[in-house]
């Protein structure tokens, strides 16, 4: 089956150098922080792809280099078959987002405080010119928010009359709204306490599966991942270190870093054996360390994984970035 999105290579810098005055008069060079550097991966027509690290790897970058809120520094990303990022500066680029929308990560901060519901959920219709009829509208609106369990009657409500599930499931009634292809969900649900965020990965499981949704889902809970994803994408200081299916990652993870998220979950019936913690802190990705990045936390590192970066290769099916891996010794 061909894949929907396809990213080759993508990449973000971001300029972070003190001001040009203070670089002048104390002698400082120029700072360049490697958001996301050379990521590549398929996503087929209706399935997802979850995207797992810690805070920081650049995961939340990936997902607005998707929706074209950043441009990236190098590499490219292919939409049905179109480059994304040419067509979005393109007079077709409204139709291309049209197809592609983003559920923000926090639902209070990404709704606004001075809009009714109606006017939040539809202002997507208004701005592509779906529908331009008030009638037409408020009933377009009122269907929306039936679809993802709330009532008709609540378009008249502002967000602070709202708890944080079901602001979020007006942030994904406002993502519906033009009939997308293409969901990029950046934590959508870690802001939600437990019995909430079933309630909203359910609707966004059924959605899935009435619309023929496809999504990229980004979060740093496995367990969230385990539910919702038919492949999963481990990220580390802005790379992918594994690329696997769901299935198998989960039953045999390979690289060391995978290793130590999953043994990181609590596990029902593990309760007298002593866990292994993340160890370690993430470097600081202004300044990372040469070689494999995770070296310095891996207890399989060897000097080849301190001075050559390795490339994420298949590996029985696996895409893997360990050299460790790729010798046989782990």
């Amino acid at each position: 089956m061909t894949a929907l999105v396809k990213a080759h290579d993508l990449a973000k810098s971001f300029d972070v150098s003190p001001p040009w005055l203070n670089r002048v008069i104390e002698g400082k060079p120029r700072v360049t922080l490697k958001a996301v550097d050379g990521v590549s991966f398929e996503i087929e027509k209706g399935k997802t792809l979850a995207l797992v690290g810690e805070s920081g790897c650049g995961k939340s970058t990936v997902a607005r280099l998707l929706v074209g809120l950043y441009e990236p520094s190098r590499g490219n990303l292919s939409f049905d078959g179109q480059d994304a990022h040419k067509t979005f500066k393109t007079p077709g680029g409204r139709a291309l987002r049209k197809r592609i929308q983003m559920i923000f990560q926090d639902p209070y901060a990404s709704l606004n405080p001075r809009w009714i519901v109606e006017n939040i959920v539809g202002e997507p219709l208004k701005e592509h010119g779906i529908i331009t009829d008030p009638a037409a509208l408020k009933a377009r609106v009122g269907e929306l928010l039936k679809s993802v369990g709330l009532s008709p009657l609540d378009m008249v409500k502002y967000p602070h009359q709202f708890s944080g599930g079901q602001r979020q499931r007006i942030s994904i009634a406002r993502a519906l709204a033009t009939e997308p292809e293409f969901l990029v969900c950046d934590e959508p649900t870690s802001a939600l306490d437990v019995s909430v965020q079933a309630q909203v990965l359910n609707i966004m499981k059924d959605l899935q599966r009435e619309r023929g949704l496809t999504y990229l889902f980004i979060s740093h809970n496995l367990a969230v991942v385990r539910h919702v994803s038919d492949d999963v994408g481990v990220m580390y200081l802005g790379r992918l270190v594994e690329l696997a299916n769901k299935h198998d990652l989960f039953a045999n993870p390979r690289h060391p870093y995978t290793r130590m998220l999953l043994d990181a979950i609590p596990k029902m019936h593990d309760t007298g054996r002593s866990r292994t913690p993340v160890s370690g802190e993430v470097p600081n990705p202004l300044n990372p360390p040469p070689g494999c990045t995770f070296h310095p936390r891996c207890p399989h590192a060897n000097e080849r994984c301190k001075t050559e970066r390795p490339s994420l290769l298949e590996i029985q099916g696996i895409k893997v970035a360990c050299h460790g891996v790729q010798e046989g010794r782990i």
